[in-house]
């Protein structure tokens, strides 16, 4: 695939993001992707595991959306920028809900083969977000 290909593909990736669709996600994620999660012993796997990324989020923030702030492309890869936005309405690594608003940078690098994401290194501002959900100091 082209740049410009791996481009759109991350655009329609950020609908998956949003809307969790099951049908959407085969289409972009290979069934042997792999997703390297802070925090978790082991990498997730497919679909199914950016499902379980998508749920951990929302189970939080239910109106959380991604939106795609910056890309830059080469070869088979995108290093992309984003902004999480939602209101803390559950807990979140064991903060209870404050109804906080939330907005919250990450840099994610993704890797293409064959049409498909197959892998994700994520990087989001868990520290920022935790602050912002009252768990530390600023």
């Amino acid at each position: 695939m082209t740049v410009t290909e791996n481009k759109a593909l991350m655009n329609r990736f950020v609908d998956f993001i949003n809307t969790a669709d099951a049908a959407l996600g085969e289409q972009l994620v290979s069934p042997d992707a792999i997703f390297y999660v802070p925090g978790r012993p082991a990498p997730l796997r497919g679909q199914q595991g950016y499902l379980e990324i998508i749920a951990m989020m929302r189970a939080g923030f239910p109106d959380i959306q991604w939106t795609l702030d910056e890309t830059i492309a080469e070869d088979d890869k995108i290093a992309a920028r984003f902004t999480m936005r939602g209101t803390h309405q559950g807990a979140f690594f064991g903060v209870p809900a404050t109804g906080t608003k939330i907005a919250v940078q990450a840099l994610n690098i993704y890797k293409f083969a064959k049409g498909k994401i197959v892998e994700e290194r994520g990087q989001p501002d868990l520290m920022g977000l935790m602050q912002q959900i009252g768990a530390f100091p600023h």
